[in-house]
């Protein structure tokens, strides 16, 4: 029996979100996706910016959605911080994510519908993202060699698996690569042949191939693509990295957002450059110390209201209090250890693009919110 299957995608405020809107509609516009976006009501000015940019460019609204809609506090971070007794949310205890993010994209989005989660993880990151526990939920990574979410993957590829997922793969092919994929797929994951090897393997045989094996694997299972006949992505064999997802902003005229650009400063008579890495809350408590000291400098209000949720012991971060990071001499020796790091990584790499800038905090965050 045929079943609606909703389209969705998160816009968080961060570039790979703000890409992928795009890339899906100038390359699948036949695809029904719908977008949102999760305001915590401590965003910065420019992730509206990005929004009104990029529903300029779709041609259609995104869909604003809010914890706490009834409270009386003037905005649901400040809600449910007072329900957690001023605990301020951390990397071990992340409330923000699942009360601001997770919580109203599965009540008020999602619903018990069935639904296609498109996240924006790039082909040269090394992190799964958000994938629910819900069955009815189901996210895919156009941006990746391998779209498939890791609980797919480790069902495709199990031990258990490999007669069904053979059979499947002779049912499938019709060309001289069905004898490939079925010897990979046959083959036992081990400590000595990890399912990453195997994966890697299969994609280098045939990306499109292997993941019209995969989308025919789905069909007796109870996931969103059960109920859908054909899944344009299959034949997806891009595999964006990080200028690939600058370049495309560009192009597109939505443009970078702008905290992402970076800001010239000066210690000791040595030049650097600060920027923010993330999307999401402006006091973020996966910033990095020259993010705090690039939100001092460059949004002193914005600053100093992070610095007043700091009472009764709870702080941003665990070594250290905002009073203290924004001493003079702190200031100084952060700044300067952020040139030696920069230093370093740009023996390690070279890009075009100016923008590159925090490229390790990058990958550390909350995935619903930083994709």
């Amino acid at each position: 029996m045929t079943k609606k299957v909703k389209h969705l995608l998160g816009i968080s405020g961060g570039k790979d979100s703000a890409a992928l809107a795009i890339y899906l509609h100038d390359k699948y516009p036949t695809l029904p996706v719908e977008y949102y976006f999760s305001d915590t009501g401590k965003e910065l000015d420019d992730t509206y910016t990005l929004l009104e940019n990029i529903e300029s460019y779709l041609g259609k609204k995104i869909l604003r959605i809010k914890a706490a809609k009834n409270s009386h506090f003037d905005n649901p971070f400040d809600h449910f911080l007072n329900s957690y007794g001023g605990y301020l949310p951390s990397a071990q205890a992340r409330w923000c994510t699942k009360k601001l993010k997770l919580e109203p994209f599965e009540n008020d989005v999602v619903k018990n519908e069935l639904s296609i989660s498109y996240v924006g993880i790039r082909n040269d990151e090394d992190r799964e993202g958000y994938i629910s526990k819900k069955e009815n939920i189901q996210s895919i990574f156009p941006f990746r060699k391998n779209i498939w979410s890791e609980d797919v993957i480790r069902s495709v590829l199990s031990n258990s698996n490999k007669l069904f997922m053979a059979e499947i793969a002779l049912d499938t092919l019709k060309n001289g690569s069905v004898d490939i994929f079925t010897d990979l797929i046959l083959k036992d994951v081990t400590e000595s042949y990890p399912q990453k090897r195997k994966l890697n393997d299969l994609l280098t045989v045939g990306i499109k191939e292997f993941n019209q094996i995969v989308f025919n694997s789905l069909k007796d299972k109870n996931l969103p693509l059960s109920y859908e006949d054909v899944f344009p992505l299959v034949d997806n064999e891009d595999g964006l990295n990080r200028n690939d997802i600058f370049a495309l902003l560009e192009k597109s005229g939505v443009g970078v957002p702008a905290y992402y650009k970076k800001v010239e400063f000066e210690v000791d008579g040595q030049k650097g450059y600060y920027s923010r890495s993330r999307s999401g809350c402006f006091f973020c408590f996966f910033q990095q110390k020259i993010e705090w000291v690039w939100l001092y400098e460059q949004h002193r209000e914005l600053f100093n209201k992070s610095l007043e949720y700091e009472k009764d012991g709870f702080t941003w971060m665990s070594d250290e209090k905002l009073t203290d990071l924004i001493k003079p001499e702190r200031i100084r020796q952060i700044k300067l250890d952020y040139i030696k790091k920069t230093e370093r990584q740009a023996q390690n790499q070279s890009s075009e693009f100016l923008i590159d800038t925090l490229i390790e905090a990058e990958g550390v965050g909350c995935n619903a919110c930083f994709v």
